[in-house]
C-alpha cells in the first residue's frame, strides 16, 4: 500500500477533519471542505524559440468560494502535480478566512522547469495559460498571484493577455504586479513583514522583548532576508542565516545591511568574512529565542524537534515542521506561528492590492504596512483564543478559526442543509 502520509492533499484533508471534529459542526462542513468545488487541467501548447511546438500541463483548483472570489499562487515548476495544487489551494482557504479576507482558497501552475526556458519562451508560455484559463477567472471569480518561480513580470504578461482577450485593461486580475500597472507598494516585502509582525506579537505574549531576541534565518530568499532585515531594524540579533549554498554564523550577531550587499557582490555567502560557516541542522538547533525556518518543508521533523532550543518557531516556508514534530514542539513549550498564518502577509497585501485595482485609489507604503499589521495582530488573537479555548496547537487553532468561518459562511448561504 503507498503511503499517503506525506501526500499534502491527503494532510490538508485531515487537518479539516480534525477541526469539523474538534469544533462539533454538522459532518455536511467536512464533506465540502474536503475537496475542491473546482479543479481545472488544461493543456498549455507554445512555441519553442527553434520554432517547434511543446504542450505542458497546466492546472487550476478552486477550493470554495463561500467567502468570496477564489484566491492564490501560480507556480512553474517540474513537481507541479494535481494533489499538490489542491493541497495548496486549501491551504490558502485557511489563510483568508484566518486573516478575515474575502476569498477563497485557489491555486495553480505549469509543471515546467522554467531554467530550461529563455525569457520569449516564458513570455509565451504565461500568455497561453492564461488563454487557456480564461473562462475560470477574472477579478471576481479567481485572482491569480505570484508563486514558485513567478514573477511581477510574469504576472504583467499575464494581465495584458487577460486584458487583450476582455477587449478592456483588467489589472484587478491579477495581484503581485509591477507598481506602474497596479501593484501595490509593499507587496515584495510583504509575506516576511507579516511573518515578523505575527512572530513579535507573539513574542510580546510571552514576555519575550523581540528587541533583544536573538534571531536564526534558514532560507535567505525573498521572506528570510526580508524578515532578518526587518528584525534587524527593530533591534534583534540576527545570529545565524543560511540559503542553498551554505550557513553563516556569529554570537555576536551579523550586520544584515552588510551581509546582503556581499551577497550582491558575491553572489553568494561564501568568504564572508564576519561570520563562521554553520551547518543546517546546527542552525536549527541553536540556542536563540526565534528560529524563522523560511527555506523547504519538513525541516524540523521528529528526528530534531527535540533539539530545538527556540523559544519560538516562525514559519515562513510553507509546511517547514512535520505533524510529528510540531506535536513534539508543543509539548516542549515552542510556540509556533504556522505556515497558514506566518506567511499569510503576501495574501494580506495582494488582497490590498485588488482593492486598490477596483477602487482605483492607490495607498502608501505606510498605510500598507499599517494595515497589514492589524490584519496579523487580530489573526493572531484570534488563533489564540482558540488554542487556549481547546488546548490545542497553534497550528489547529488556525484550522479551527478559519473552519468555522467557512461554515458559517456556507450555512448562511444555505449550503448546508
Amino acid at each position: 500500500m503507498a503511503d499517503t502520509s506525506l501526500n499534502p492533499f491527503v494532510r490538508a484533508q485531515q487537518s479539516f477533519k480534525e477541526a469539523v471534529e474538534t469544533l462539533g459542526l454538522e459532518s455536511a462542513v467536512y464533506e465540502i471542505l474536503k475537496q475542491p468545488l473546482r479543479t481545472f487541467e488544461v493543456a498549455v501548447p507554445f512555441i519553442r524559440d527553434d520554432g517547434t511546438l511543446q504542450v505542458f500541463t497546466g492546472y487550476r483548483v478552486q477550493h470554495n468560494d463561500a467567502l468570496g472570489p477564489t484566491k492564490g499562487g501560480l507556480r512553474f515548476h517540474p513537481g507541479v502535480n494535481a494533489d499538490e495544487v489542491k493541497a495548496l489551494a486549501m491551504w490558502m482557504s485557511v489563510k483568508c478566512a484566518l486573516l478575515g479576507l474575502p476569498y477563497g482558497g485557489g491555486k495553480g501552475g505549469i509543471a515546467c522547469d522554467v531554467d530550461q526556458l529563455s525569457e520569449g519562451e516564458i513570455e509565451r508560455l504565461s500568455r497561453e495559460y492564461i488563454r487557456a484559463v480564461s473562462l475560470v477567472i477574472g477579478p471576481d471569480k479567481d485572482i491569480p498571484a505570484p508563486d514558485v518561480s513567478t514573477n511581477p513580470q510574469i504576472m504583467a504578461w499575464m494581465v495584458d493577455e487577460f486584458s487583450r482577450i476582455r477587449g478592456e485593461n483588467t489589472f484587478g486580475l491579477i495581484t503581485g504586479k509591477p507598481l506602474v500597472i497596479g501593484g501595490s507598494r509593499g507587496r515584495v516585502e510583504a509575506t516576511g513583514r507579516g511573518l515578523v509582525f505575527a512572530t513579535r506579537q507573539l513574542a510580546t505574549e510571552m514576555g519575550i522583548d523581540f528587541a533583544k531576541a536573538r534571531v536564526a534565518v534558514q532560507g535567505f530568499g525573498n521572506v528570510g532576508s526580508i524578515a532578518a532585515t526587518i528584525a534587524y531594524a527593530m533591534g534583534a540579533s540576527v545570529l545565524a542565516v543560511s540559503d542553498k549554498d551554505g550557513g553563516l554564523y556569529s554570537a555576536s550577531g551579523i550586520d544584515i545591511h552588510d551581509l546582503l550587499e556581499y551577497k550582491r557582490v558575491n553572489r553568494g555567502f561564501a568568504g564572508y568574512p564576519q561570520a563562521e560557516p554553520i551547518e543546517n541542522r546546527e542552525l536549527l538547533e541553536l540556542p536563540v529565542d526565534i528560529l524563522f525556518p523560511a527555506a523547504l518543508e519538513n525541516q524540523i521533523t521528529a528526528d530534531n524537534a527535540p533539539n530545538i532550543q527556540a523559544k519560538i518557531v516562525g514559519e515562513g516556508a510553507n509546511g517547514p515542521t512535520t505533524p510529528e514534530a510540531d506535536a513534539i514542539l508543543f509539548d516542549k513549550g515552542v510556540m509556533v506561528v504556522p505556515d497558514v498564518l506566518g506567511n499569510s502577509g503576501g495574501v494580506t497585501v495582494s488582497y490590498f492590492e485588488w482593492v486598490q485595482n477596483q477602487t482605483r485609489l492607490y495607498w502608501s507604503e505606510d498605510e500598507v504596512n499599517q494595515r497589514l499589521e492589524e490584519y496579523m495582530s487580530r489573526a493572531i488573537s484570534d488563533m489564540h483564543r482558540m488554542h487556549e479555548r481547546f488546548g490545542v496547537t497553534h497550528r489547529k487553532a488556525a484550522y479551527l478559526v478559519a473552519t468555522d468561518r467557512l461554515a458559517e459562511a456556507m450555512r448562511v448561504r444555505g449550503w448546508l442543509k
